[in-house]
């Protein structure tokens, strides 16, 4: 059977939706099926099998998540200043927010993975590629901080975006003002 991209782009984006709203333990061939509204066995003609459908979920992620270029370069053209990492980072929030259900898959992806060795290391070389991304947009600001640095937000952001997403801890912060404080406190000024 020929494959086509389309379909299978499709079933992924009902897979995101059923693991975003039924968890990894309600994500099934079936369900993604039924999601699609497509025949019976479809999903699995393109899948074959759990971890195929996951890691195919992972990449879909992460084509969906794929920060836009024309705002990249308009970042990376500005100045190195602390604003320009704010306004990076405010990006990061907004681009992960705007579709609460393909973060909130994102996330129940990673807790999968960390059951699933196979998956683990399809997922984990998928979120590496993007942090590199990541770190190389950071050296082509001129902004202080290396990788390490960059880690260290994205476990910040990681964070917020959970308590964004999920139950929060209400701790009568903004999501601005964490960004904000993210940026300025790990990204130290240039002397």
């Amino acid at each position: 059977m020929a494959k086509n991209p389309d379909r299978r782009r499709a079933l992924a984006d009902a897979g995101l939706r059923v693991l975003a709203t039924q968890g990894a333990r309600g994500l099934t061939h079936r369900a993604v099926d039924t999601e699609a509204d497509v025949p019976a066995g479809t999903a699995s003609n393109y899948f074959r099998t759990r971890d195929a459908l996951l890691g195919a979920l992972g990449e879909r992620i992460m084509e969906r998540l794929t920060p836009d270029e024309q705002i990249v370069a308009e970042l990376a053209a500005r100045p190195p200043t602390p604003d320009l990492f704010v306004d990076y980072l405010r990006y990061i929030v907004e681009r992960t927010t705007r579709e609460p259900d393909l973060t909130r898959a994102l996330i129940e992806l990673r807790l999968e993975a960390a059951r699933r060795p196979g998956l683990s290391e399809i997922l984990g070389n998928t979120l590496r590629r993007g942090y590199r991304d990541d770190v190389a947009f950071h050296a082509t600001t001129g902004l202080p901080g290396g990788a390490f640095e960059i880690a260290l937000l994205h476990y910040a952001i990681d964070g917020l975006l959970l308590d964004m997403l999920t139950t929060s801890i209400a701790a009568d912060t903004t999501p601005d003002e964490a960004v904000t404080a993210f940026a300025t406190r790990l990204i130290p000024p240039s002397t």
